[in-house]
Parts: structure tokens; sequence; C-alpha cells
């Protein structure tokens, strides 16, 4: 593992993560832009999970006032339907349209490209340094292990 960028072994995958920005519980990454401002997208954890994302859509339109955990929108995969949900609180200054009009974008470029979001807000401390992240992470995949061989034995 290099200091700008660790990985995560995911059974026989492993997810990588770089090491210039924060994490978040709910599985994205941000990185600040600029003053207050941050950048989310999905974590190499969350697209291998859901693998093969071909549907987004938001329930808000920026600029609008958000709370931390509000659902803001919704994203299908070829294993998942999942809800959408504020990082943290603040103002939803701006959408990722790319997105929206090619979803797959999220597959193939989560750290670059395939940004989901980005919002204002001083209210950051929720957010996990790399190694919080890492920690968080071996709990997350006990979880997702649990699941997954659950949905296999129905």
């Amino acid at each position: 593992m290099s200091s700008d960028s660790f990985s995560f072994a995911m059974g026989e995958f492993t997810a990588e993560f770089p090491g210039d920005r924060m994490y978040v519980r709910n599985h994205m990454w941000a990185l600040q832009t600029t003053g207050d401002r941050w950048r989310f997208g999905l974590t190499g954890y969350a697209v291998r999970l859901l693998q093969d994302v071909y549907f987004l859509e938001w329930t808000l339109e920026p600029v609008a006032t958000i709370a931390s955990r509000q659902l803001i929108g919704a994203i299908e995969s070829k294993k998942a339907e999942s809800d959408l949900y504020a990082p943290i609180a603040g103002v939803l200054v701006t959408i990722n349209d790319a997105c929206l009009t090619d979803p797959s974008i999220i597959n193939a470029d989560t750290y670059g490209d395939g940004w989901l979001f980005e919002i204002e807000s001083k209210e950051v401390d929720s957010l996990l340094s790399p190694e919080g992240y890492q920690t968080h992470l071996v709990d997350a995949w006990k979880v997702a292990q649990r699941t997954i061989k659950g949905q296999a034995n129905t």
C-alpha cells in the first residue's frame, strides 16, 4: 500500500481507494474542491457490490439545502436498487449531468469523471480519514458477506 492509495480485499476482488480524499460510512468518497465545497462519488467498494450501474436519478435539483442522511436520489445496477442519501448536511450545489446521461461512467471512472454531486458545507466532522474508512470496511465487509450468502441461499 502506498501513501497515496490503499486497497481492500473483497473475496477474489481488491477494491482500490485514493489516499487524497475523505470517506463516508455509506461508501462514498469526498474530495474538497474549493473552500467549503466537497465533491462526492461512490467508492470502489460500493461500485463492486453494485456491479454495472445503469440508472441514476435525483429527487432534488441544485441548489437545495439538505440534511445529513436525507434521501437525494436512487441508483440501479445489475445487482441492486439503492436509495442515495446525503453524506453530510449542507447545500447541494451541483450534480454530475454526465452520469445521468451515461451512468456507466460510475463503473469506468468512479474516482474521476464518475463523481455524483457537490455539496457546500462546514459540517464535515463525520467524514472519515482513509485510515478510518479502512477500519470501517472490515466491519462493512462482514455484513456484506452475510447478506450475499443469505441472498445466495434463497
